[in-house]
This record gives C-alpha cells, structure tokens and sequence, in this order.
C-alpha cells in the first residue's frame, strides 16, 4: 500500500453487499445511479464501504481500487441478468476499475449514519483508525476542494462557476452532522 500517494483522491463508497464486491474484484467495475452520484468521478481510488449486508465483515472499508475511467449506461447494460428490475432504464456511471487492494488494516465505521459518498486522500486514508478519521479538515480541505475544482474544470465536466474557489462550510458541517451520535 506505500504506492499510493498521500495527495491521491479517493471517493468513499458503500457497497450495497458481497455481490457488488466480486464485481469489483472479478469484472472491474462499480456502479453509480446517475442520480445520486457525486459530482465529480474522476478520482484516483474508490474505497469500498462494506456496510451490514456483509455479516461480519460489515461496517468495515477493508479494500480500495484504482479509478481508470467511466462511462454512462443502462443498469439493464451494467445486470444483464436482471433484464425485468424496475431501475433497469435508469442510467448509471460504470467507473473501471484496477485490482482490487487490501488496506493495510481495515478504516473500522465506530459511529457512523449512513452515507452515499464522500472524498477524502490516501493520507487520510493509510492512517485512519475509523471513517470519523477520514474526514478531511482545515487546510487539507481546501486542498482536496481545488484537486476536484481542477479536475473537473480540466476535463470539461463543468463549467468553473459551479465549482467555486472556496469550499462551502456548510457541506462539511452537513457531513460531520452524519457522523455524530
């Protein structure tokens, strides 16, 4: 794990259960419906949040992967063996991934709510104890908020208006009312 860099951009992920996991490592993908997904994927590593439906494996992020691109399809595309699911028109990012990678130690969730995504670096992540610790804080965020700006201004994901120069409190206030008991 020393190979990642401590400025690399990582997009916390929850996956929905097991299943999604043996796609990641078997089939190098993940899937995101296109309406609930973050603003910006073009992220160096995605690390999977294994909720509950992982029995006791759950509550865990134990693995992240590299993000090698993505691309927009159907579910119906991404299932193909679930051709009569009710979302299976609905469109959704595929990002490709790289091999899957074992933590050194597993980020452990302690008290988390549920979320969707979140980003934060490979610093946080090599030395986080629970996701609490991955939240990135102070200057290290305005850091990571200008990573994403010029990631997504450089791809021509958006237009530099919507991603202004100064991270919005509020956001980060929202996401450290999801971690509070």
């Amino acid at each position: 794990m020393t190979d990642i860099s401590p400025t690399a951009i990582i997009l916390v992920a929850v996956l929905p259960g097991p299943r999604d996991l043996e796609i990641a490592r078997l089939l190098g993908w993940y899937r995101i419906p296109l309406r609930t997904a973050p603003k910006l994927l073009s992220v160096d590593y995605l690390a999977f949040y294994q909720p509950g439906s992982f029995g006791e494996q759950g509550g865990q992020i134990a693995y992240l992967a590299p993000v090698i691109g993505h691309e927009l399809v159907t579910r119906a595309e991404l299932l193909q063996d679930e051709p009569d699911h009710p979302r299976a028109q609905e469109e959704y990012f595929k990002l490709q991934l790289g091999g899957l990678l074992p933590l050194p130690r597993p980020v452990r969730a302690d008290r988390w709510k549920r979320f969707a995504f979140f980003y934060t670096t490979g610093e946080y992540l090599l030395s986080s104890d629970t996701l609490t610790d991955l939240v990135v804080r102070n200057d290290d965020r305005k850091q990571v908020w200008t990573a994403l700006r010029e990631r997504a201004v450089s791809g021509a994901a958006y237009h530099p208006a919507e991603w202004p120069l100064e991270p919005d409190p509020r956001l980060i206030e929202k996401l450290l009312e999801m971690i509070r008991p």
